[in-house]
Protein backbone atom coordinates (compact mmCIF):
# COMPACT_ATOMS: atom_id res chain seq x y z
CA UNK A 1 0.00 0.00 0.00
CA UNK A 2 1.83 3.08 -1.23
CA UNK A 3 -0.24 6.06 -0.20
CA UNK A 4 0.19 8.95 2.14
CA UNK A 5 -3.11 9.29 3.95
CA UNK A 6 -5.39 8.54 1.00
CA UNK A 7 -8.71 9.89 2.22
CA UNK A 8 -11.48 9.87 -0.33
CA UNK A 9 -14.91 8.38 -0.81
CA UNK A 10 -14.93 4.74 -1.94
CA UNK A 11 -13.82 3.95 -5.46
CA UNK A 12 -17.00 1.88 -5.74
CA UNK A 13 -18.99 5.10 -5.44
CA UNK A 14 -16.81 7.00 -7.91
CA UNK A 15 -17.22 4.12 -10.36
CA UNK A 16 -20.95 4.74 -10.46
CA UNK A 17 -20.25 7.90 -12.46
CA UNK A 18 -19.34 5.83 -15.49
CA UNK A 19 -19.26 8.55 -18.13
CA UNK A 20 -16.38 10.97 -17.84
CA UNK A 21 -16.76 14.63 -18.64
CA UNK A 22 -14.12 14.42 -21.34
CA UNK A 23 -14.62 17.99 -22.53
CA UNK A 24 -13.61 19.29 -19.09
CA UNK A 25 -9.86 19.38 -19.43
CA UNK A 26 -7.08 21.91 -19.37
CA UNK A 27 -4.75 19.63 -21.30
CA UNK A 28 -1.40 18.51 -20.00
CA UNK A 29 -2.15 14.80 -20.36
CA UNK A 30 -0.44 12.13 -18.31
CA UNK A 31 -1.61 9.71 -15.62
CA UNK A 32 -0.05 10.63 -12.30
CA UNK A 33 -0.72 9.99 -8.68
CA UNK A 34 7.93 16.38 4.38
CA UNK A 35 11.24 17.67 5.21
CA UNK A 36 10.78 19.64 8.40
CA UNK A 37 12.02 18.94 11.88
CA UNK A 38 11.28 15.46 13.26
CA UNK A 39 10.14 17.03 16.52
CA UNK A 40 7.38 18.85 14.67
CA UNK A 41 6.03 15.72 13.04
CA UNK A 42 6.33 13.49 16.08
CA UNK A 43 5.09 15.91 18.71
CA UNK A 44 1.71 16.57 20.21
CA UNK A 45 -1.30 17.94 18.41
CA UNK A 46 -1.15 21.60 17.44
CA UNK A 47 -2.40 24.44 19.59
CA UNK A 48 -1.87 27.27 17.07
CA UNK A 49 -4.83 28.22 14.86
CA UNK A 50 -5.11 28.95 11.15
CA UNK A 51 -5.29 32.69 10.64
CA UNK A 52 -7.84 34.22 8.23
CA UNK A 53 -6.74 36.12 5.15
CA UNK A 54 -7.62 39.80 4.72
CA UNK A 55 -11.15 40.14 3.39
CA UNK A 56 -10.13 42.74 0.81
CA UNK A 57 -9.13 41.36 -2.60
CA UNK A 58 -5.80 42.88 -3.61
CA UNK A 59 -5.20 44.60 -6.94
CA UNK A 60 -2.79 41.82 -7.91
CA UNK A 61 -5.53 39.20 -7.51
CA UNK A 62 -8.38 41.27 -8.98
CA UNK A 63 -7.86 39.92 -12.55
CA UNK A 64 -8.58 36.41 -11.30
CA UNK A 65 -11.72 37.42 -9.42
CA UNK A 66 -12.91 39.52 -12.38
CA UNK A 67 -12.45 36.95 -15.16
CA UNK A 68 -15.52 35.68 -17.02
CA UNK A 69 -16.29 31.99 -17.31
CA UNK A 70 -17.15 30.67 -20.77
CA UNK A 71 -19.34 27.59 -20.37
CA UNK A 72 -19.63 24.90 -23.03
CA UNK A 73 -21.30 21.53 -23.38
CA UNK A 74 -19.35 18.69 -21.75
CA UNK A 75 -20.56 15.93 -24.03
CA UNK A 76 -22.67 14.48 -21.20
CA UNK A 77 -26.34 15.56 -21.18
CA UNK A 78 -27.07 18.25 -18.61
CA UNK A 79 -23.46 19.08 -17.74
CA UNK A 80 -21.52 22.22 -18.68
CA UNK A 81 -17.76 22.70 -18.54
CA UNK A 82 -15.34 25.60 -18.42
CA UNK A 83 -11.88 26.50 -17.20
CA UNK A 84 -10.72 29.19 -14.79
CA UNK A 85 -7.30 30.73 -14.32
CA UNK A 86 -5.59 31.01 -10.95
CA UNK A 87 -2.08 32.14 -10.04
CA UNK A 88 0.59 29.51 -9.58
CA UNK A 89 1.80 31.46 -6.55
CA UNK A 90 -0.73 33.67 -4.73
CA UNK A 91 2.09 35.59 -3.08
CA UNK A 92 3.62 36.49 -6.44
CA UNK A 93 1.02 36.20 -9.22
CA UNK A 94 2.54 36.22 -12.71
CA UNK A 95 0.21 35.86 -15.68
CA UNK A 96 2.70 33.76 -17.61
CA UNK A 97 2.67 31.16 -14.84
CA UNK A 98 -1.10 30.98 -14.38
CA UNK A 99 -2.76 27.60 -13.97
CA UNK A 100 -5.98 26.64 -15.69
CA UNK A 101 -8.37 24.57 -13.60
CA UNK A 102 -11.21 22.47 -15.01
CA UNK A 103 -14.73 23.24 -13.74
CA UNK A 104 -18.04 21.47 -14.38
CA UNK A 105 -21.64 22.03 -13.31
CA UNK A 106 -25.14 20.68 -13.61
CA UNK A 107 -27.64 23.50 -13.30
CA UNK A 108 -30.61 23.35 -10.96
CA UNK A 109 -33.75 22.43 -12.86
CA UNK A 110 -36.33 22.64 -10.07
CA UNK A 111 -38.88 22.13 -8.74
CA UNK A 112 -38.34 24.94 -6.28
CA UNK A 113 -36.46 28.20 -6.40
CA UNK A 114 -32.74 28.03 -7.12
CA UNK A 115 -30.67 28.65 -3.97
CA UNK A 116 -27.20 29.01 -5.50
CA UNK A 117 -24.16 26.86 -6.26
CA UNK A 118 -23.14 23.77 -4.28
CA UNK A 119 -19.48 22.81 -4.68
CA UNK A 120 -18.51 19.19 -4.00
CA UNK A 121 -15.20 17.44 -3.40
CA UNK A 122 -14.73 13.68 -2.79
CA UNK A 123 -11.39 13.86 -0.99
CA UNK A 124 -8.07 12.23 -1.70
CA UNK A 125 -6.21 14.43 -1.88
CA UNK A 126 -6.07 13.69 -5.58
CA UNK A 127 -9.64 12.53 -6.17
CA UNK A 128 -11.30 14.09 -9.19
CA UNK A 129 -14.14 16.36 -8.08
CA UNK A 130 -15.47 16.44 -11.65
CA UNK A 131 -15.73 12.65 -11.77
CA UNK A 132 -17.49 12.75 -8.40
CA UNK A 133 -19.84 15.51 -9.58
CA UNK A 134 -21.54 13.05 -11.90
CA UNK A 135 -22.42 10.91 -8.88
CA UNK A 136 -23.36 13.86 -6.68
CA UNK A 137 -25.52 15.59 -9.30
CA UNK A 138 -27.50 12.43 -9.93
CA UNK A 139 -27.14 10.59 -6.63
CA UNK A 140 -27.54 13.27 -3.96
CA UNK A 141 -31.10 13.70 -2.67
CA UNK A 142 -33.34 15.29 -5.29
CA UNK A 143 -34.54 18.14 -3.03
CA UNK A 144 -30.93 19.37 -2.96
CA UNK A 145 -29.94 18.79 -6.60
CA UNK A 146 -33.14 20.40 -7.86
CA UNK A 147 -32.39 23.71 -6.12
CA UNK A 148 -28.62 24.00 -6.35
CA UNK A 149 -26.34 24.23 -9.35
CA UNK A 150 -24.06 21.29 -8.60
CA UNK A 151 -20.47 22.39 -9.26
CA UNK A 152 -16.99 20.86 -9.05
CA UNK A 153 -13.45 21.96 -9.77
CA UNK A 154 -10.59 19.51 -10.07
CA UNK A 155 -8.06 20.99 -7.62
CA UNK A 156 -4.69 22.16 -8.91
CA UNK A 157 -2.49 19.18 -9.71
CA UNK A 158 -5.45 16.80 -9.98
CA UNK A 159 -6.93 15.00 -13.01
CA UNK A 160 -7.95 17.68 -15.57
CA UNK A 161 -6.34 20.60 -13.73
CA UNK A 162 -2.63 20.66 -14.56
CA UNK A 163 -2.05 17.11 -13.25
CA UNK A 164 1.05 16.25 -11.27
CA UNK A 165 3.05 13.52 -12.97
CA UNK A 166 5.52 11.16 -11.32
CA UNK A 167 5.88 7.87 -13.19
CA UNK A 168 4.95 5.82 -16.22
CA UNK A 169 2.23 3.19 -15.94
CA UNK A 170 4.85 0.44 -16.09
CA UNK A 171 6.82 2.11 -13.30
CA UNK A 172 3.66 2.35 -11.22
CA UNK A 173 3.01 -1.36 -11.64
CA UNK A 174 6.42 -2.00 -10.13
CA UNK A 175 6.03 0.58 -7.40
CA UNK A 176 2.66 -0.65 -6.14
CA UNK A 177 3.96 -4.23 -5.95
CA UNK A 178 7.03 -3.41 -3.80
CA UNK A 179 7.05 -5.14 -0.42
CA UNK A 180 5.82 -2.75 2.30
CA UNK A 181 6.50 -5.19 5.15
CA UNK A 182 10.26 -5.63 4.69
CA UNK A 183 11.80 -8.55 6.55
CA UNK A 184 15.49 -7.81 6.09
CA UNK A 185 18.00 -5.15 5.07
CA UNK A 186 17.71 -5.99 1.37
CA UNK A 187 13.95 -5.54 1.37
CA UNK A 188 14.28 -2.26 3.31
CA UNK A 189 16.75 -1.05 0.69
CA UNK A 190 14.37 -2.03 -2.11
CA UNK A 191 11.48 -0.17 -0.44
CA UNK A 192 13.44 3.01 0.22
CA UNK A 193 14.83 2.95 -3.32
CA UNK A 194 11.30 2.67 -4.69
CA UNK A 195 10.18 5.66 -2.61
CA UNK A 196 13.21 7.71 -3.65
CA UNK A 197 12.70 6.85 -7.32
CA UNK A 198 9.04 7.84 -7.05
CA UNK A 199 9.77 11.21 -5.47
CA UNK A 200 12.57 11.88 -7.95
CA UNK A 201 10.11 11.19 -10.76
CA UNK A 202 7.69 13.72 -9.32
CA UNK A 203 10.42 16.35 -9.28
CA UNK A 204 11.59 15.52 -12.79
CA UNK A 205 8.10 15.53 -14.34
CA UNK A 206 6.34 18.23 -12.29
CA UNK A 207 9.01 20.52 -10.85
CA UNK A 208 7.23 23.81 -11.57
CA UNK A 209 3.93 22.78 -9.99
CA UNK A 210 5.19 20.64 -7.13
CA UNK A 211 5.64 23.48 -4.64
CA UNK A 212 2.17 24.93 -5.29
CA UNK A 213 -0.40 22.19 -4.73
CA UNK A 214 -1.07 22.78 -1.03
CA UNK A 215 -4.52 22.64 0.48
CA UNK A 216 -4.29 26.35 1.35
CA UNK A 217 -3.76 27.18 -2.32
CA UNK A 218 -6.65 24.95 -3.39
CA UNK A 219 -8.89 26.63 -0.82
CA UNK A 220 -7.95 30.00 -2.28
CA UNK A 221 -8.81 28.64 -5.73
CA UNK A 222 -12.26 27.73 -4.41
CA UNK A 223 -12.78 31.31 -3.29
CA UNK A 224 -12.00 32.56 -6.78
CA UNK A 225 -14.54 30.09 -8.18
CA UNK A 226 -17.14 31.16 -5.61
CA UNK A 227 -16.84 34.72 -6.84
CA UNK A 228 -16.97 33.74 -10.53
CA UNK A 229 -20.16 31.76 -9.89
CA UNK A 230 -21.74 34.88 -8.45
CA UNK A 231 -22.16 33.53 -4.92
CA UNK A 232 -21.59 35.85 -1.97
CA UNK A 233 -20.83 32.86 0.25
CA UNK A 234 -19.60 29.33 -0.35
CA UNK A 235 -21.94 26.36 -0.03
CA UNK A 236 -20.00 23.11 -0.07
CA UNK A 237 -20.07 19.38 0.64
CA UNK A 238 -16.62 17.94 1.26
CA UNK A 239 -16.01 14.26 1.85
CA UNK A 240 -12.97 12.80 3.62
CA UNK A 241 -9.91 14.94 2.73
CA UNK A 242 -12.49 17.31 1.24
CA UNK A 243 -13.38 18.16 4.85
CA UNK A 244 -9.85 19.44 5.39
CA UNK A 245 -10.14 21.50 2.22
CA UNK A 246 -13.48 22.90 3.37
CA UNK A 247 -12.30 23.58 6.91
CA UNK A 248 -9.22 25.31 5.52
CA UNK A 249 -11.49 27.50 3.41
CA UNK A 250 -13.50 28.38 6.51
CA UNK A 251 -10.34 29.26 8.41
CA UNK A 252 -9.07 31.50 5.61
CA UNK A 253 -12.40 33.08 4.66
CA UNK A 254 -14.74 32.81 7.67
CA UNK A 255 -16.84 35.74 6.50
CA UNK A 256 -17.57 33.94 3.20
CA UNK A 257 -18.79 30.68 4.73
CA UNK A 258 -22.32 29.78 3.71
CA UNK A 259 -23.44 26.23 4.41
CA UNK A 260 -20.53 23.80 4.73
CA UNK A 261 -21.00 20.05 5.20
CA UNK A 262 -17.78 18.29 6.24
CA UNK A 263 -18.45 14.54 6.05
CA UNK A 264 -15.86 11.97 7.18
CA UNK A 265 -13.84 14.66 8.88
CA UNK A 266 -10.11 15.05 9.18
CA UNK A 267 -8.58 16.68 12.23
CA UNK A 268 -6.27 19.49 11.06
CA UNK A 269 -4.55 19.66 14.43
CA UNK A 270 -2.93 16.22 14.26
CA UNK A 271 0.50 15.69 12.72
CA UNK A 272 1.38 13.24 9.97
CA UNK A 273 2.57 10.51 12.33
CA UNK A 274 -0.58 10.63 14.44
CA UNK A 275 -2.69 10.72 11.29
CA UNK A 276 -1.07 7.63 9.79
CA UNK A 277 -1.28 5.71 13.06
CA UNK A 278 -4.91 6.67 13.60
CA UNK A 279 -5.78 5.60 10.06
CA UNK A 280 -4.16 2.23 10.74
CA UNK A 281 -6.42 1.90 13.76
CA UNK A 282 -9.41 2.87 11.64
CA UNK A 283 -8.73 0.08 9.16
CA UNK A 284 -8.40 -2.35 12.06
CA UNK A 285 -11.83 -1.34 13.38
CA UNK A 286 -13.29 -1.74 9.91
CA UNK A 287 -11.70 -5.17 9.45
CA UNK A 288 -13.11 -6.32 12.78
CA UNK A 289 -16.58 -5.26 11.62
CA UNK A 290 -16.07 -7.11 8.33
CA UNK A 291 -14.77 -10.22 10.08
CA UNK A 292 -17.63 -10.19 12.59
CA UNK A 293 -20.08 -10.20 9.70
CA UNK A 294 -18.09 -12.74 7.69
CA UNK A 295 -17.74 -15.46 10.33
CA UNK A 296 -21.53 -15.61 10.68
CA UNK A 297 -21.77 -16.76 7.07
CA UNK A 298 -21.44 -20.40 6.07
CA UNK A 299 -18.98 -19.71 3.25
CA UNK A 300 -16.77 -17.16 5.00
CA UNK A 301 -13.21 -17.60 3.64
CA UNK A 302 -11.81 -16.53 7.03
CA UNK A 303 -13.56 -19.32 8.92
CA UNK A 304 -16.64 -19.37 11.12
CA UNK A 305 -15.29 -19.39 14.65
CA UNK A 306 -14.30 -15.88 15.76
CA UNK A 307 -13.00 -12.47 14.70
CA UNK A 308 -9.65 -13.37 16.27
CA UNK A 309 -9.34 -16.52 14.16
CA UNK A 310 -10.41 -14.59 11.07
CA UNK A 311 -7.53 -12.20 11.70
CA UNK A 312 -5.11 -15.11 11.98
CA UNK A 313 -6.30 -16.46 8.63
CA UNK A 314 -5.82 -13.03 7.05
CA UNK A 315 -2.29 -12.85 8.46
CA UNK A 316 -1.60 -16.32 7.06
CA UNK A 317 -2.76 -15.19 3.63
CA UNK A 318 -0.50 -12.15 3.73
CA UNK A 319 2.46 -14.30 4.81
CA UNK A 320 1.75 -16.73 1.98
CA UNK A 321 1.65 -13.88 -0.55
CA UNK A 322 4.94 -12.57 0.83
CA UNK A 323 6.58 -15.93 0.22
CA UNK A 324 4.80 -16.90 -3.01
CA UNK A 325 2.82 -14.24 -4.89
CA UNK A 326 -0.28 -15.64 -6.55
CA UNK A 327 -0.89 -15.84 -10.29
CA UNK A 328 -3.65 -13.56 -11.57
CA UNK A 329 -4.11 -14.72 -15.17
CA UNK A 330 -2.10 -11.67 -16.27
CA UNK A 331 1.58 -10.78 -16.43
CA UNK A 332 1.28 -9.39 -12.89
CA UNK A 333 1.26 -11.48 -9.74
CA UNK A 334 -0.54 -10.70 -6.50
CA UNK A 335 2.16 -9.70 -4.02
CA UNK A 336 1.60 -9.19 -0.31
CA UNK A 337 1.55 -5.45 -0.88
CA UNK A 338 -1.11 -5.65 -3.58
CA UNK A 339 -3.14 -8.15 -1.57
CA UNK A 340 -3.08 -5.94 1.51
CA UNK A 341 -4.17 -2.96 -0.58
CA UNK A 342 -7.01 -5.03 -2.02
CA UNK A 343 -8.31 -5.82 1.46
CA UNK A 344 -7.94 -2.20 2.58
CA UNK A 345 -9.82 -0.99 -0.51
CA UNK A 346 -12.86 -2.97 0.58
CA UNK A 347 -12.75 -1.49 4.08
CA UNK A 348 -13.94 1.90 2.78
CA UNK A 349 -17.45 0.66 2.03
CA UNK A 350 -19.46 -2.19 3.51
CA UNK A 351 -21.09 -2.62 0.11
CA UNK A 352 -17.72 -4.01 -1.01
CA UNK A 353 -17.69 -6.73 1.64
CA UNK A 354 -19.29 -9.40 -0.60
CA UNK A 355 -16.65 -8.64 -3.25
CA UNK A 356 -13.91 -9.04 -0.66
CA UNK A 357 -15.33 -12.35 0.57
CA UNK A 358 -15.33 -13.64 -3.00
CA UNK A 359 -11.81 -12.34 -3.59
CA UNK A 360 -10.47 -14.02 -0.44
CA UNK A 361 -12.19 -17.26 -1.46
CA UNK A 362 -10.50 -17.08 -4.86
CA UNK A 363 -7.14 -16.40 -3.23
CA UNK A 364 -7.56 -19.52 -1.10
CA UNK A 365 -8.01 -21.42 -4.35
CA UNK A 366 -4.84 -19.94 -5.86
CA UNK A 367 -6.37 -17.17 -7.95
CA UNK A 368 -5.14 -13.68 -7.07
CA UNK A 369 -7.02 -11.82 -9.78
CA UNK A 370 -10.07 -10.64 -7.77
CA UNK A 371 -7.88 -9.20 -4.99
CA UNK A 372 -5.70 -7.58 -7.64
CA UNK A 373 -8.78 -5.89 -9.10
CA UNK A 374 -9.65 -4.49 -5.68
CA UNK A 375 -6.12 -3.16 -5.36
CA UNK A 376 -6.33 -1.63 -8.83
CA UNK A 377 -9.55 0.15 -7.86
CA UNK A 378 -7.74 1.70 -4.90
CA UNK A 379 -4.91 2.96 -7.10
CA UNK A 380 -7.30 3.91 -9.93
CA UNK A 381 -5.62 1.64 -12.48
CA UNK A 382 -7.94 0.76 -15.34
CA UNK A 383 -8.11 -2.49 -17.28
CA UNK A 384 -5.79 -1.16 -19.97
CA UNK A 385 -3.08 -0.61 -17.37
CA UNK A 386 -3.39 3.18 -17.21
CA UNK A 387 -3.32 4.94 -13.84
CA UNK A 388 -5.11 8.15 -13.00
CA UNK A 389 -2.93 10.75 -11.31
CA UNK A 390 -4.60 10.10 -7.94
CA UNK A 391 -1.53 8.67 -6.21
CA UNK A 392 0.81 11.34 -7.58
CA UNK A 393 -1.41 14.22 -6.50
CA UNK A 394 -2.07 12.49 -3.18
CA UNK A 395 1.62 12.37 -2.36
CA UNK A 396 2.32 15.87 -3.66
CA UNK A 397 -0.42 17.50 -1.57
CA UNK A 398 0.18 15.51 1.60
CA UNK A 399 3.94 15.99 1.53
CA UNK A 400 3.46 19.73 1.11
CA UNK A 401 0.74 20.09 3.75
CA UNK A 402 2.58 18.49 6.68
CA UNK A 403 6.15 17.67 7.73
CA UNK A 404 6.89 13.96 7.24
CA UNK A 405 5.62 11.38 9.66
CA UNK A 406 8.90 9.46 9.49
CA UNK A 407 12.21 10.30 7.85
CA UNK A 408 14.31 7.12 7.88
CA UNK A 409 14.04 3.34 8.15
CA UNK A 410 15.33 3.60 11.73
CA UNK A 411 12.47 5.96 12.55
CA UNK A 412 9.99 3.48 11.07
CA UNK A 413 11.47 0.65 13.15
CA UNK A 414 11.02 2.75 16.30
CA UNK A 415 7.43 3.58 15.38
CA UNK A 416 6.42 0.03 14.44
CA UNK A 417 5.30 -1.09 17.92
CA UNK A 418 2.78 1.73 18.19
CA UNK A 419 1.46 1.02 14.68
CA UNK A 420 1.07 -2.70 15.24
CA UNK A 421 -0.62 -2.01 18.56
CA UNK A 422 -3.12 0.21 16.76
CA UNK A 423 -3.52 -2.29 13.92
CA UNK A 424 -2.12 -5.81 14.22
CA UNK A 425 -3.05 -6.63 10.62
CA UNK A 426 -2.25 -3.42 8.75
CA UNK A 427 0.03 -1.47 11.08
CA UNK A 428 3.34 -2.58 9.56
CA UNK A 429 2.23 -1.64 6.06
CA UNK A 430 0.90 1.75 7.18
CA UNK A 431 4.11 2.50 9.09
CA UNK A 432 6.41 1.81 6.16
CA UNK A 433 4.05 3.63 3.79
CA UNK A 434 4.48 6.72 5.99
CA UNK A 435 8.12 7.04 4.94
CA UNK A 436 7.52 8.44 1.45
CA UNK A 437 7.35 12.12 2.42
CA UNK A 438 10.67 11.75 4.20
CA UNK A 439 12.25 11.65 0.73
CA UNK A 440 10.14 14.43 -0.80
CA UNK A 441 12.22 16.90 -2.86
CA UNK A 442 10.63 19.98 -1.26
CA UNK A 443 10.08 20.97 2.38
CA UNK A 444 6.53 21.08 3.69
CA UNK A 445 4.89 24.49 3.63
CA UNK A 446 2.12 23.58 6.08
CA UNK A 447 1.98 22.32 9.64
CA UNK A 448 -0.62 20.95 12.04
CA UNK A 449 -2.93 23.65 13.35
CA UNK A 450 -6.37 24.06 14.80
CA UNK A 451 -9.06 25.61 12.63
CA UNK A 452 -11.51 27.80 14.51
CA UNK A 453 -12.97 29.97 11.72
CA UNK A 454 -14.20 32.58 14.17
CA UNK A 455 -17.16 34.51 12.81
CA UNK A 456 -18.16 31.81 10.30
CA UNK A 457 -21.78 30.76 9.86
CA UNK A 458 -22.69 27.36 11.40
CA UNK A 459 -20.72 24.46 9.89
CA UNK A 460 -22.04 20.88 9.93
CA UNK A 461 -19.50 18.13 10.67
CA UNK A 462 -20.55 14.51 10.02
CA UNK A 463 -18.72 11.57 11.58
CA UNK A 464 -19.19 7.79 11.27
CA UNK A 465 -18.38 5.74 14.37
CA UNK A 466 -16.62 2.90 12.53
CA UNK A 467 -15.15 4.90 9.67
CA UNK A 468 -12.02 3.07 8.43
CA UNK A 469 -10.17 6.07 6.99
CA UNK A 470 -11.17 9.09 9.08
CA UNK A 471 -11.67 7.97 12.69
CA UNK A 472 -14.77 9.27 14.42
CA UNK A 473 -12.59 11.03 17.00
CA UNK A 474 -11.42 13.36 14.23
CA UNK A 475 -14.98 14.51 13.55
CA UNK A 476 -15.50 15.15 17.25
CA UNK A 477 -12.28 17.15 17.38
CA UNK A 478 -12.99 19.23 14.27
CA UNK A 479 -16.51 20.08 15.39
CA UNK A 480 -15.14 21.24 18.74
CA UNK A 481 -12.36 23.31 17.13
CA UNK A 482 -14.69 25.20 14.80
CA UNK A 483 -16.24 28.13 16.60
CA UNK A 484 -19.56 27.39 14.87
CA UNK A 485 -19.23 23.62 14.41
CA UNK A 486 -22.13 21.22 14.94
CA UNK A 487 -21.52 17.45 15.05
CA UNK A 488 -23.87 14.94 13.41
CA UNK A 489 -23.06 11.29 14.18
CA UNK A 490 -23.76 8.20 12.12
CA UNK A 491 -23.44 5.04 14.18
CA UNK A 492 -22.35 2.53 11.57
CA UNK A 493 -19.73 1.33 9.10
CA UNK A 494 -18.16 2.76 5.98
CA UNK A 495 -16.37 5.92 4.96
CA UNK A 496 -18.62 9.04 5.05
CA UNK A 497 -22.38 9.05 5.54
CA UNK A 498 -24.31 11.61 3.48
CA UNK A 499 -26.11 10.30 0.38
CA UNK A 500 -25.01 6.76 1.16
CA UNK A 501 -28.23 5.16 2.37
CA UNK A 502 -29.11 6.66 5.75
CA UNK A 503 -32.46 8.48 5.62
CA UNK A 504 -31.70 9.99 9.02
CA UNK A 505 -28.39 11.51 7.89
CA UNK A 506 -29.82 12.66 4.57
CA UNK A 507 -32.80 14.32 6.23
CA UNK A 508 -30.58 16.21 8.67
CA UNK A 509 -28.08 17.35 6.02
CA UNK A 510 -30.85 18.31 3.59
CA UNK A 511 -32.50 20.50 6.24
CA UNK A 512 -29.23 22.32 6.74
CA UNK A 513 -28.51 22.78 3.02
CA UNK A 514 -32.05 23.81 2.12
CA UNK A 515 -33.24 25.76 5.15
CA UNK A 516 -30.08 26.44 7.18
CA UNK A 517 -31.53 24.31 9.96
CA UNK A 518 -28.95 22.48 12.07
CA UNK A 519 -29.61 19.09 13.68
CA UNK A 520 -29.99 19.04 17.43
CA UNK A 521 -26.76 18.95 19.44
CA UNK A 522 -25.43 15.40 19.80
CA UNK A 523 -27.81 14.13 17.12
CA UNK A 524 -27.02 10.47 16.35
CA UNK A 525 -28.36 8.41 13.44
CA UNK A 526 -28.29 4.61 13.33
Amino acid sequence: MHSKRLLRIPATVIAVTGLLLSACTTGGGGRQAEASSPSTSAGASATASLKPLPSQITAALAPYYDQKLSWRDCGVPGFDCTTMKVPLDYAHPVAADDLRLAVARKKAMGPGERIGSLLVNPGGPGGSAIDYLQYAALGYPEPVTSRYDMVAVDPRGVARSEPVECASDQQMDGYTAVDTTPDDAAEITALTKADKDFTAGCKERSAKLLGHVSTVESARDMDVLRALLGDQKLTYVGKSYGTFLGATYAGLFPQRVGRLVLDGAMDPSVNALESSRAQAGGFEVAFSAFAKDCVKRAACPLGSSSVNDAGKKLDALFASLDARPLPTGTARRLTESLGTTGVIAAMYDQEAWPTLRAALTSADKGDGNPLLKLSDSYYERDESGQYSNLMYANSAVNCLDLPPALTSPDAVERALPSFTEASPHFGTTLAWSSLLCGYWPLPATGHPQRIEAKGAAPILVVGTTRDPATPYAWAVSLASQLSSGRLLTYQGDGHTAYARGSDCIDTAVNAYLLADTLPAPDKTCT
